[in-house]
């Protein structure tokens, strides 16, 4: 191992201990990523010396951050080791620096795409209204008392509060919405 460092030229050499060093982190980061600990842990570590938190009305992803740069220097530096000999050094850093900013667009661009998949959880109870389910607790009718119902709402099973014009509908009633009264309160009528 010293012999074959030792026989390496000083522009390989730094460009061997960016490479190793930037692949050791870009891995460390993936497991960190993978193990969910990459979040923020109340520790403040400056990221590239900018402000890496996102707000919901901005461009999510920043250039200078310390991972876009671990990113760079990973495609930098294995492209220059991989055309060392094959091309003039010029040439080979031109190209490196190029698969470097490729690289780190690519991932910048993974991960607005997966930014997009994203959902927010939320159930908007205006689309309630023709949905379907069952009577969950007795609603008392004439509006008299409200009871729970449980609908099938956005692919999702929701509870809500329920109340009737009608008669009395009891546990398992098959029941629609008829109408939003509020937030959590529906009106609903016998199927």
């Amino acid at each position: 191992m010293q012999e074959w460092w030792a026989s390496l030229d000083l522009y390989m050499q730094i460009l061997w201990m960016i490479t190793l060093s930037a692949s050791l982190i870009f891995i460390i980061q993936t497991i960190l990523t993978f193990t969910g600990m990459d979040t923020d842990s109340g520790l403040d570590v400056p990221d590239g010396g900018f402000d890496s938190s996102t707000d919901v009305g901005t461009f999510p992803f920043q250039l200078f951050t310390f991972r876009n740069f671990i990113n760079f220097f990973l495609g930098f530096g294995w492209t220059a080791i991989a055309l060392e000999g094959k091309v003039s050094t010029v040439a080979s850093i031109i190209l490196s620096v190029l698969v470097g900013l490729a690289l780190v667009a690519a991932i910048m661009y993974l991960f607005f795409l997966m930014s997009k998949m994203e959902q927010s959880g939320n159930i908007e109870t205006a689309s309630a209204v023709g949905c379907k389910g069952n009577v969950y607790l007795t609603i008392p009718g004439h509006r008299q008392g409200e009871g729970k119902v449980q609908l099938s709402i956005q692919g999702a099973i929701r509870e809500f509060d329920a109340t009737t014009e009608g008669d009395t509908l009891p546990n398992g009633t098959p029941i629609q919405v008829v109408a939003v009264l509020n937030e959590n309160m529906l009106l609903v009528a016998k199927i």
